[in-house]
């Protein structure tokens, strides 16, 4: 089956231009009610038989076009997905970001991997997640092995372990188990907003975004969120057997932008990047790890020289440990 080949009504053109087309992805229901998840796509991608699809973090969706456009170049159809309740998928009675399992997000990402996979005629699958998405996409990669279904996964400064003191990954997780289960919507904490307005164009920044998908202040964190993920990062730390090859990118050094704002712009002022790459060897057996000089939480939208050194791994990653795929003129 030729790539693209389903229904075209079934995508329409996508808030970011005449270049992309969103696919809205019905799910269960759940207790606020009816539930969507987004499958974006580059239009008119060409006639590759490898695609990769691309799931953001936290408080954030899919608009990094040039993204899209280094995966293109590199022979790749592209593929996102705005998971539920983020961005394109969020809906008027939905607590933004709002989950009790990590474990719920695998019924988009199973539908778009058939999507690309079955209805679209791809042979090689890569994923890629950043921040929460890569724990996410991790976690559903382990639950899927055996399956075929990923050849190959892409963690861009995955979320493996709270930035936090001792204290606060121990006995404040526990208490995070418990007001979670007891009151799961209860507000525990909120995001800063100077990493926001580092990247936004209206502060300062490089890049556009629409601010109420991507606040800078983030949404409140949630009990009963931060529980789910929280649970994610303890079956990481006991072990998974991912059964395809693994990219692990970081930045260098980790810095905290409120006491040094003159890092921002060339560190992780999300996460300590020390316990990505530490936590990196629990993924499965073929794992890679690469550390960006000068890069920030979000690789791809690290200030260059970084921004080029991570596509740039990337590129030599995908080359070595990507399989090629079906020719389609054979």
């Amino acid at each position: 089956m030729a790539p693209h080949a389903e229904c075209p009504s079934a995508y329409t053109e996508d808030v970011l231009g005449p270049d992309y087309e969103a696919r809205t992805l019905p799910l269960r229901p759940d207790q606020e009610g009816d539930v969507v998840a987004t499958l974006v796509r580059l239009r008119d991608s060409g006639t590759s038989r490898r695609a990769v699809l691309y799931v953001h973090g936290f408080v954030d969706y899919f608009f990094q076009g040039h993204l899209a456009d280094a995966w293109q170049q590199a022979g790749f159809d592209f593929y996102a997905l705005d998971l539920r309740k983020y961005g394109r998928s969020l809906r008027e009675h939905q607590t933004p970001n709002y989950i009790t399992s990590l474990e719920e997000y695998h019924e988009e990402l199973d539908e778009a991997a058939r999507i690309i996979r079955d209805e679209e005629g791809h042979d090689v699958l890569v994923v890629m997640g950043h921040s929460t998405g890569g724990l996410i996409i991790s976690l559903w990669a382990h639950h899927r092995r055996g399956a075929g279904i990923v050849d190959a996964l892409v963690l861009n400064s995955p979320w493996f372990d709270l930035n936090a003191n001792l204290f606060q990954r121990t006995l404040g997780t526990a208490a995070v188990h418990r007001l979670g289960t007891l009151r799961p919507r209860a507000v525990v904490s909120r995001l800063g907003t100077a990493y926001g307005r580092y990247l936004h164009g209206e502060s300062g920044g490089e890049w556009d975004y629409d601010l109420a998908w991507k606040p800078h202040a983030g949404f409140p964190v949630v009990a009963g969120w931060l529980r789910a993920v929280r649970s994610g990062h303890a079956e990481l730390r006991r072990g998974l057997a991912i059964d395809c090859p693994v990219l692990v990118a970081c930045s260098e050094a980790t810095s905290n932008a409120a006491k040094e704002p003159g890092r921002i712009s060339s560190t992780d002022v999300v996460l300590d990047v020390e316990h990505i790459a530490g936590r990196a060897p629990k993924l499965g057996g073929l794992v890679t790890v690469a550390r960006i000089e000068g890069g920030i939480h979000d690789l791809t939208l690290s200030p260059e020289p970084a921004r080029s050194a991570f596509f740039d791994e990337l590129s030599r990653w995908v080359g070595a440990y990507v399989p090629a795929g079906v020719d389609p003129q054979r």
